[in-house]
């Protein structure tokens, strides 16, 4: 979607994003606060990310609920698409987190797609040896998040393809060409198998509905510019006998340099990669997180900063600060002008390096561990 101050692809977020005109441009419904109760009344609590919004909207989330309280449990559907020189960022972990999250709290099945073709069918200068590489360096951090490896299932397309194609190809009977141009903006120089890979990502959506011969539902957390490639799974799925895939749209994290777009790891310097060390998280925070105090340490006290816009408020507002109370003074001492920015990235600094510190003991165990979860 575009729109007069940004643009939403699968394959671009430019802009400050209006999420407004998103839901309604996309048709999704905005996760509100009866649905999110009604989620509570399942999980005891809700995570960070679903009390302050960072999961914002919704396809058929109702009727997920609808099905678990029949007897009728869902499945968890996430993945990441590798390529040359893959490199993790905080903004890839947030869909992850929050399948961690469900997993724990409504015994899920998690199905994690490593689609190790497509970077290397839409980009001329990555090999399969490059996305081979890469996809072993991201499973790692999934692994990390400490996911329940008898309820987590990685498929790697390459090493899985012949369980999947023979379900990929009857997703491919029933989408036809103009829907995919129509969609992804294609034209006649796309290759082939560009255009073949949409049914390939379709089908962890319902290949736990194949293997256990009945029809169970699936749920996708997503960064909501990846919804285009499951409306066409939830338009198809149902024509060749499963269940729609339910969605949960996430909003971006901002890159370090701004409240617009989302952070990408296109740009080293301007994104918190998991392998990142403390002295370079203290760097990029120091350097590039756009500031919304003021211009002096003078002038910021007398009219205080701007948290709204502040990329180390919004950074601890959607991850690194779970307490409301101290969110909120947080919020207030930087708006009164009481806290600098300087003291402000501290905070955020701290709090990252303490998550990184953490995560990265748990990668380098992980390097054992990559078996346990591949889908036998």
């Amino acid at each position: 979607m575009r729109g007069k101050s940004f643009e939403v692809t699968p394959y671009e977020v430019k802009g400050e994003v209006d999420y407004g005109k998103l839901i309604k441009k996309f048709g999704v419904s905005k996760l509100n606060d009866k649905l999110l109760r009604r989620i509570e009344r399942h999980t005891d609590d809700l995570h960070l990310f679903l009390r302050r919004k960072v999961f914002f909207a919704h396809r058929d989330l109702n009727w997920i609920l609808d099905e678990y309280e029949k007897g009728n449990k869902f499945f968890l559907y996430t993945g990441r698409a590798s390529t040359k020189g893959s490199k993790v960022h905080l903004g890839h972990l947030m869909p992850w987190i929050m399948c961690k999250w469900l997993q724990d709290k409504f015994g899920a099945e998690v199905w994690f797609q490593f689609p190790d073709e497509e970077k290397f069918l839409y980009k001329n200068e990555v090999t399969l040896e490059d996305t081979k590489k890469a996809t072993y360096e991201d499973m790692l951090d999934v692994i990390a998040l400490g996911f329940d490896s008898k309820k987590t299932h990685s498929l790697v397309d390459t090493k899985h393809a012949g369980l999947m194609f023979p379900q990929a190809i009857k997703v491919a009977k029933k989408i036809t060409f103009s829907t995919i141009k129509s969609s992804f903006g294609f034209n006649d120089t796309n290759n082939i198998g560009s255009i073949f890979y949409t049914a390939m990502q379709a089908v962890p959506a319902f290949l736990p509905s194949v293997l256990k011969k009945k029809k169970i539902p699936c749920l996708i957390p997503l960064g909501i510019d990846q919804d285009t490639h499951f409306r066409i799974s939830r338009d198809v799925l149902p024509k060749i006998g499963y269940y729609k895939p339910a969605i949960l749209h996430s909003v971006f994290l901002p890159p370090l340099t701004g409240v617009g777009g989302k952070m990408s790891s296109s740009d080293d310097s301007k994104a918190i990669l998991t392998t990142d060390s403390p002295a370079e998280v203290r760097k990029k925070i120091n350097k590039y997180a756009f500031s919304g105090g003021q211009h002096s340490v003078e002038e910021h006290r007398k009219k205080g900063g701007n948290p709204d816009v502040d990329v180390s408020f919004q950074y601890l507002k959607m991850f690194f600060e779970p307490d409301d109370e101290k969110l909120k003074k947080i919020y207030n001492d930087y708006k009164s002008g009481k806290m600098l920015t300087s003291e402000l990235k501290n905070i955020l600094i701290e709090k990252i390096n303490v998550f990184l510190n953490q995560h990265q003991k748990k990668r380098k165990l992980a390097e054992k561990r990559i078996d346990e979860f591949l889908y036998k």
